[in-house]
């Protein structure tokens, strides 16, 4: 018999798996709390849009509150994690490392970055030798050397070493000021113990990381399981079912849901979560739309590359979760010279209570405020919550 899980019990589920369920400490907070949230979250998508803050560090600051701002870049130095394509560019524990070498070893997925590496033939080889040689490089490095006496085309540097990158046969680390990839070669970045796991099949690898991803979001539908580590749904089928088989996952049925989904079997059943926090536009909580409407009824797309005159609720939107619920969204800047955390935009979800939403947004916009070294935060722009944001201000 199938197990059924209310839609409020699947969000208590999927938002503890997280790490919402959770307190953030009280205390001083140091890598040992980040362990905590890379063990929950297993993954944390980079972007460079700097409009607020670099969003990998937003969903740290979601878990943790306030921290040392260097706790990824001094955890990505000491060989915890690095960065590869797991979910888009993210950080991933270096443990995993092995799991991922089936992406390393497949074709580039790009068809015109496909034909573009080949077309330049031994330029790619030449460039590995430069970062084995000289590393660690930035592409600038490489984009201003000479190849077989003459300058090459403006940016093949820069494409040979993403193709390098894409293959493992390179990796990679942030330059602060800039936020640049600085490459070198993985042995002298990434932990020996960690090539030297043996590379599973690409089925085992598919396998592992499905229970992974189940783990992480808690309940979830095939779809969401493998999108998490980017596995295409027909190529997870398999894999899943065997989970199921040997007692890994759990068929499970969610209200609402048109489709099976899958449970962890370790996963907590929190009663309450009593969480506070603004999310990254690419956390794991909403970062695969459909999931978000399924789980919290909450419809969120991304405005960034919309035209300005089509957006919606603003340029850099993050979710308000208070509770188990996202009760609202709010379109924020740094404004660093004025010392400010900008408001542009504030909205509540339908059926919310303004007054409620904002008196605990206002709280977590202040504490965020201040971990970015802000004075204070200012409502400037539009929205439903707008009016009562600014009174409270």
């Amino acid at each position: 018999m199938t197990d059924e899980l209310s839609i409020a019990e699947a969000r208590r589920i999927a938002l503890a798996a997280q790490g919402f369920a959770e307190p953030r400490p009280t205390g001083r907070v140091d890598r040992r709390h980040l362990r905590r949230v890379v063990d929950r979250m297993g993954v944390i998508q980079v972007d460079s849009v700097n409009v607020l803050v670099r969003s990998q560090e937003l969903p740290v600051f979601a878990r943790l509150g306030p921290h040392p701002r260097t706790l990824l870049a001094d955890a990505t130095r000491a060989g915890e994690l690095f960065e590869y394509w797991v979910h888009e560019a993210s950080l991933a524990p270096t443990a995993h490392h092995h799991l991922h070498r089936w992406r390393m070893d497949e074709p580039f997925p790009w068809p015109s970055f496909r034909r573009r590496v080949a077309e330049m033939g031994p330029f790619v080889e030449e460039v590995y030798q430069r970062v084995v040689d000289e590393g660690p490089l930035v592409a600038g490095d490489v984009e201003a050397g000479t190849n077989r006496g003459g300058w090459w085309e403006h940016g093949d540097g820069k494409t040979a070493l993403a193709a390098l990158f894409h293959q493992g046969r390179i990796t990679a680390r942030r330059r602060p000021r800039d936020f640049a990839r600085v490459y070198d070669i993985p042995e002298r970045v990434i932990p020996a113990e960690a090539l030297a796991r043996p590379t599973p099949s690409v089925h085992d690898a598919h396998k592992e990381l499905l229970a992974l991803a189940a783990r992480h979001q808690g309940v979830g539908t095939l779809k969401d399981l493998a999108d998490y580590h980017r596995i295409t749904p027909t190529r997870a089928k398999v894999p899943l079912a065997e989970l199921v088989e040997e007692g890994r996952l759990r068929p499970v049925a969610v209200e609402g849901w048109d489709r099976p989904a899958y449970l962890h079997p370790d996963v907590r059943r929190p009663r309450r979560v009593a969480a506070r926090a603004l999310l990254s536009p690419f956390d794991p909580v909403v970062w695969t739309r459909d999931r978000a409407l399924r789980l919290f009824g909450f419809h969120y797309r991304i405005e960034i590359y919309t035209p300005v005159a089509k957006r919606v609720h603003g340029y850099y939107v993050l979710p308000f979760l208070l509770g188990d619920r996202l009760v609202g969204r709010v379109d924020l800047k740094a404004d660093r010279a004025a010392g400010a955390l900008l408001v542009q935009s504030a909205w509540v979800e339908p059926g919310e209570d303004p007054e409620e939403v904002a008196v605990a947004l206002l709280e977590e916009l202040r504490l965020m405020a201040g971990w970015l070294g802000l004075d204070h935060v200012e409502v400037t722009g539009a929205g439903d919550l707008g009016p009562t944001l600014r009174r409270l201000a």
